[in-house]
């Protein structure tokens, strides 16, 4: 079965391959092609993954290629990890959303809307281009913004082409751990959009142990989304958000401490990238090691300015090892082999969620089988998170139609509906702080 990896220069890449080497079934990935833009990073990753296979026998074959239509071709599942405009732009999504004191994370507020703006036409020309070349393929999107990006494509791509994300994975990983339930065992009630989510229940044979954990506030307050939250307001809402919503409930704090610190998130990762794929190329560099040691600072490093917000100290070990590569391998074991399973997934909405539109892109419980994930119904959610979440998507609609018509005053519209920019004339200035460092927002007029 051939892979191919869109974004295949880029650094979490060996985390996907080394998924795949511990697969040993039948009909697994047996071809790996990586596709990217820049041919050096194309050379550091590969270099990174032959050091990984070395003990490995049988690994998955790779190939490199800056031809999008070569490595399309042929394939079987597509992983899309594309990064438009690299870490620089993310840099200076930003710098310019906190320079007029809004929120320029790179998928939620202004930072989301410029990246997507940029992202779009890209992913849509890439759906496209499957659609031709590899009509029977699945596209596993990981590209941000998630779910935006997976609804641009699945207009072109119908139910083949699914979103995922590691952050449900590992909300539901840590709740069930503190209260002592087998993760694999348990049903996580989640539902919202990419990084705007809760949990509203968890089951362990049958039997929902959420209350237990929102009646105790010594256990409560023990891992992360307690930290980072406070007791007092989980219980208040009586679910566990996805932790990207604390740039929404704590967003003053969160913008304050984004403004205050030494370099953004982007900027750090610019940085620290850029001597990643330096010392990856000098003589001699054990790329394994160095990519092991840069992940490890990268991840230990994740939500920095939040967590010294809510005061909630380091992150644990056993949250430092990401998920997304496990979900993408067992999105594809299982339409590949047709053993079926249940993930949290970024895919149409169908009639799962009343209040939003059968196209929209949600992210949910899901059960997959050979014909694809199929959204599992669920409750409404409360008053609070259904404003909530219709108005982002209302956002994430505009954008789309900036996107295709290439309206300037659309995406100001996209910019000035989001709940996190709070003046149209705020939302003008960001497009034209945007367009003048981003060349690929030159469509818009």
């Amino acid at each position: 079965m051939k892979l191919t990896i869109l974004g295949g220069g880029g650094f979490r890449v060996p985390l996907v391959y080394g998924a795949l080497l511990g697969d040993r079934g039948e009909g697994r990935v047996t071809e790996v092609v990586l596709h990217d833009l820049d041919a050096g990073r194309l050379t550091a990753v590969t270099r990174v993954l032959a050091e990984q296979a070395a003990a490995v026998e049988d690994a998955p074959v790779v190939t490199a290629t800056t031809d999008l239509d070569e490595a399309l071709r042929g394939a079987d599942f597509i992983f899309s990890a594309i990064r438009v405009g690299g870490l620089e732009g993310r840099a200076n999504d930003e710098r310019v959303a906190l320079a007029e004191g809004v929120l320029g994370q790179e998928t939620v507020g202004a930072g989301g809307i410029a990246y997507g703006l940029r992202t779009v036409p890209v992913a849509v020309d890439i759906a496209q281009r499957v659609a031709r070349l590899a009509p029977d393929a699945w596209v596993i999107n990981f590209t941000n913004p998630a779910g935006l990006v997976t609804e641009a494509m699945s207009r072109h791509l119908g139910d083949r082409v699914i979103g995922i994300c590691d952050s449900p994975v590992g909300l539901g990983r840590r709740i069930a751990r503190v209260l002592g339930a087998n993760p694999r065992e348990a049903w996580i009630d989640y539902v919202g959009l990419n990084h705007l989510g809760w949990v509203r229940g968890l089951r362990v044979a049958g039997r929902d142990e959420l209350p237990r954990l929102l009646a105790d506030p010594e256990l409560l307050g023990s891992f992360e989304e307690g930290k980072l939250f406070g007791v007092d307001w989980l219980q208040s809402l009586g679910a566990i958000p996805n932790e990207y919503l604390h740039y929404y409930y704590f967003n003053r704090e969160a913008v304050r401490a984004y403004q205050q610190a030494e370099k953004t998130r982007g900027a750090f990762l610019h940085d620290q990238q850029a001597r990643f794929y330096d010392e990856v190329g000098a003589p001699g560099a054990k790329a394994l090691d160095v990519w092991d040691r840069t992940r490890a600072e990268r991840e230990a490093t994740y939500m920095s300015e939040n967590r010294e917000t809510a005061g909630a100290g380091e992150r644990d070990a056993d949250d430092l090892s990401g998920g997304y590569e496990k979900v993408a391998l067992a999105l594809m074991r299982a339409i590949a082999r047709d053993e079926r399973t249940t993930l949290i997934l970024n895919v149409r909405n169908q009639s799962t969620l009343s209040v939003l539109d059968n196209d929209a892109v949600i992210e949910v419980p899901c059960l997959v089988d050979a014909n694809g994930a199929h959204p599992v119904t669920v409750a409404p959610l409360p008053d609070h998170a259904t404003g909530l979440v219709c108005a982002v998507k209302g956002v994430e609609r505009e954008v789309l139609a900036a996107a295709e018509s290439g309206s300037r005053a659309t995406a100001v519209k996209a910019f000035a509906l989001h709940p996190l920019v709070d003046s149209v004339n705020v939302a003008r200035r960001l497009v034209e702080g945007y367009r003048e460092v981003h060349p690929g927002l030159a469509y818009l007029r």
